[in-house]
């Protein structure tokens, strides 16, 4: 499986733009690039200038990945340069950013279906919560978009890759590949954010694996805090996830899915678990007293290094990049253990 990141978090990644960005990744022995939008690769989506982004990466024996835009209709909102793009239509603007990607050979591509908005606190920072449209409601308004998508995906031969982001579960992304049809359509695992919503990341794994064509992966330290449990990030190898455990349903069922560390900037995304509220509860109907136990058993392996002031505290572009590469390290040394056992 190739290792690569996930440029939105690499350090100097968006002073120095995309040509740059692939030649680092590429000194510091990564496997691949994840771009998470197709302006990153060119502010005017120039043909030319994207075809030069992937005929470079493609010399330096890097994949290539690049996100489109948010399929779920209420959050399109947030997404005004889509709209524009489309000349005030969003489906016709995501339709052109996944051409452009075809055109240059670019056929994996990621989306998710909403946002996480870090200055609130408390429920409604995450959509999954909103009272104005009901979560049930939004995932149904994504299917319908979904659908009208999938003619397109198969004519191009792409597949859009639906992210287990911090909103939705991997019980509901796995549902909505399995109705729009994984000819067309996958799953980026992110493995730390299936834990934001309860989940066992092991059961996650064999959950998602079968459809799994990207990924965005970090590790996750847990703490109790006053709103319940907090997921921080934390390098690979450094957190409560049991990687071999975690990988070998990918090898098993993915084994040509690639791997983009999603780093940090500025701090290690504190988002709450809010175990103990009722509206938190019912929320989640596919949630099993199995795997929240399994989270709490997860955040007590943890307390002795649960250190919530230096959790919480800012971080720097030289923890930043350790964060990448200490994950691709430790990454390496686990698959080659699964891949290359030693002889006993």
């Amino acid at each position: 499986m190739r290792i690569g990141t996930d440029t939105s978090k690499f350090p100097g990644a968006s002073e120095h733009g995309a040509h740059w960005t692939l030649d680092k990744i590429h000194s510091l022995g990564l496997d691949g690039a994840f771009f998470r939008s197709l302006f990153a690769l060119s502010p005017t989506l120039d043909p030319g200038e994207i075809f030069e982004i992937s005929a470079h990466a493609a010399s330096l024996g890097l994949y290539l990945e690049v996100g489109t835009a948010k399929v779920n209709p209420f959050a399109t909102p947030e997404a005004p340069e889509i709209r524009a793009l489309g000349d005030g239509d969003y489906l016709l603007g995501l339709e052109k950013i996944i051409r452009a990607c075809a055109a240059a050979g670019i056929t994996e591509l990621w989306t998710a279906t909403a946002n996480y908005q870090f200055k609130i606190k408390g429920l409604y920072a995450c959509d999954r919560f909103r009272t104005d449209v009901w979560w049930a409601d939004q995932l149904a308004a994504t299917a319908k978009v979904l659908a009208k998508l999938g003619p397109l995906l198969r004519d191009l031969g792409c597949h859009l890759n639906i992210e287990t982001h911090e909103e939705i579960t991997s019980f509901e992304v796995v549902r909505l590949v399995e109705e729009a049809g994984p000819d067309a359509f996958g799953i980026t695992f992110d493995t730390a954010n299936v834990l934001v919503r309860g989940e066992d990341p092991i059961a996650a794994a064999h959950r998602v694996a079968p459809y799994t064509r990207q990924s965005h992966v970090r590790d996750v330290a847990l703490a109790f805090t006053d709103d319940g449990i907090g997921r921080f990030l934390a390098p690979c190898g450094q957190g409560v996830i049991d990687w071999p455990a975690l990988l070998a349903p990918l090898l098993e069922h993915a084994p040509d899915a690639t791997l983009s560390i999603e780093g940090i900037v500025r701090s290690r995304a504190e988002m709450p678990l809010f175990v103990d509220d009722p509206v938190w509860q019912a929320a989640h109907p596919d949630l099993t007293v199995t795997e929240l136990a399994e989270v709490y058993r997860l955040t007590r392996s943890y307390a002795d290094r649960a250190h919530l002031d230096l959790l919480r505290r800012p971080t720097g572009a030289d923890e930043e990049l350790a964060f990448i590469t200490d994950s691709v390290a430790h990454l390496r040394t686990v698959l080659k253990e699964l891949t290359c056992p030693t002889p006993s």
